[in-house]
């Protein structure tokens, strides 16, 4: 009898195994209006990866404009270029959007060298956009090293008639390396702000990248509101340069640096941001926009920064089109223009929707790289977050794992509201600042495959925000 007990125990158990792993399989199945998501899914990443057009859009950007400061005649080639790509891709409508934006130059080839026990060392060197000049016959200093902006606080009258070396490496401990550039980029920023006022003649930053390379990386630095008399040029080293001057200042304190550049800032001038859409068949009033910024730095091509992203933008509308989607809501796509220097094109945007009372329930941003998708970050209200995160289990199966809540990005991120659901795409981070800003962000660092997986990736998570984010978002 106690043996029949045991057995009946045994039998018992093993029924409610079985209904638990019965009931997990069941909660990972796809409901039948899933199942129709998964199919339009698969032909959208299909369609990318043997149909896609953003690579080849990327080259001719790339290679017959190459870099595109806000303001250069670059910049203005390219909104010719972006105008005639939206209207060849067959849009709804097209159209320019106006914005004044900065026009800095860098002038000529800039120089930076260190003598040390009577040695010339020469430095990889480039001007921090928006700074000032040297003098004509440049400037040379000693040097003193610092690791943050708060050290640099802390020099008073010391850094008078000296160069300040900010050199605060990236956290190469940190997994996400925008969370490392997040920890250095105040130094390239705010340097020269920092320590104008205590009469210093120049900054010259670590370059912000993993790497240890001889390249300099560029990017935007800021005065603020100190008076015109406190300006002091900017500039970046390599990575390489800033452990060999590093390494020098220790054998030798005394050592002077020379730095001469001819950047300055003109006038500003007018741009325009590149519109375009497909209307919506239900709600054409209400809008969800797709896009990146149309202009980038003059060292390189500006393909992954921000090419990359305004080709997957346009791929996207071009998806729904070849698979015959057609939204329920508008899809817009923006190239945004002068992101880099200040966001000008972005706020004449959000400028103009706020005037017009335009509905924007959505907005994706690609402004990361072009590298294998890893996943999507959500800025939303908490009903609209927990919407996304759910299909998750329908995006997992191209590598799109990691959807949670974060950032969008600079221009989408300027839509944020209560009910606008803003989300950025992250594609892999651990190559981005090997040429992020510098001579090395070139087309041929592209990888096809991985720019082409991106803009489905993008277009999916429209296609699903297209068909059920608009129920959660306000009249």
């Amino acid at each position: 009898m106690k043996k029949l007990s045991i057995l009946f125990l045994f039998a018992i158990l093993a029924i409610a195994c079985t209904k638990k792993k019965e009931t997990k399989t069941t909660s990972n199945e796809l409901t039948a209006a899933e199942k129709v998501d998964a199919t339009i899914i698969k032909e959208i990443f299909d369609t990318a990866l043997l149909n896609g057009k953003s690579h080849e859009w990327l080259r001719d950007l790339t290679t017959n404009v190459g870099g595109r400061l806000s303001g250069s005649p670059e910049a203005a080639m390219a909104v010719k270029w972006g105008e005639h790509v939206m209207k060849e891709a067959g849009l709804d409508s097209v159209w320019l959007q106006p914005a004044m934006v900065p026009h800095w130059i860098r002038g000529e080839k800039e120089v930076a060298y260190y003598i040390s026990d009577g040695k010339k060392f020469d430095m990889a060197v480039c001007a921090l956009g928006g700074s000032i000049s040297t003098p004509r016959d440049g400037v040379m200093a000693e040097v003193i090293e610092v690791k943050s902006i708060k050290e640099a606080e802390a020099l008073g009258a010391i850094a008078k008639g000296k160069i300040i070396f900010f050199n605060r490496p990236f956290d190469n401990t940190l997994i996400n390396t925008f969370s490392a550039y997040g920890g250095s980029v105040d130094q390239r920023g705010s340097g020269a702000k920092t320590v104008g006022k205590f009469g210093a003649l120049a900054v010259i930053v670590r370059s912000m990248t993993n790497n240890i390379d001889n390249y300099p990386h560029t990017g935007t630095m800021r005065y603020g509101d100190i008076p015109e008399s406190e300006y002091i040029p900017a500039a970046a080293i390599s990575t390489l340069a800033a452990e060999n001057l590093s390494k020098s200042l220790k054998e030798n304190p005394n050592l002077k640096v020379y730095l001469k550049q001819s950047s300055k800032n003109l006038p500003k001038e007018k741009s325009f941001n590149v519109i375009g859409e497909i209307r919506g068949s239900e709600n054409p009033e209400k809008v969800i926009v797709v896009g990146g910024h149309l202009d980038s730095w003059d060292l390189g091509d500006g393909a992954h920064d921000d090419g990359t992203g305004i080709v997957q933008s346009l791929e996207v509308l071009h998806l729904f089109k070849t698979n015959k989607i057609k939204p329920k809501n508008t899809i817009r796509v923006v190239f945004f223009m002068d992101e880099e220097q200040g966001g000008s094109g972005s706020k004449a945007y959000a400028k103009n929707v706020k005037t017009t009372k335009e509905i924007h329930i959505g907005g994706v941003e690609s402004d990361s790289g072009g590298f294998t998708p890893r996943g999507f970050t959500i800025d939303a209200n908490s009903a609209n977050t927990d919407l996304l995160k759910s299909w998750k289990k329908l995006l997992a199966p191209y590598g799109l794992h990691d959807i949670n809540k974060g950032g969008s990005g600079a221009d989408v991120g300027k839509l944020k509201s209560e009910g606008v659901t803003l989300v950025g795409y992250r594609p892999d981070s651990q190559r981005y600042f090997d040429y992020h800003h510098a001579a090395t962000d070139t087309f041929d660092k592209v990888n096809k495959r991985e720019l082409e997986l991106g803009s489905a990736s993008m277009a999916s998570m429209i296609y699903l925000m297209d068909k059920y984010l608009y129920n959660n978002a306000p009249n």
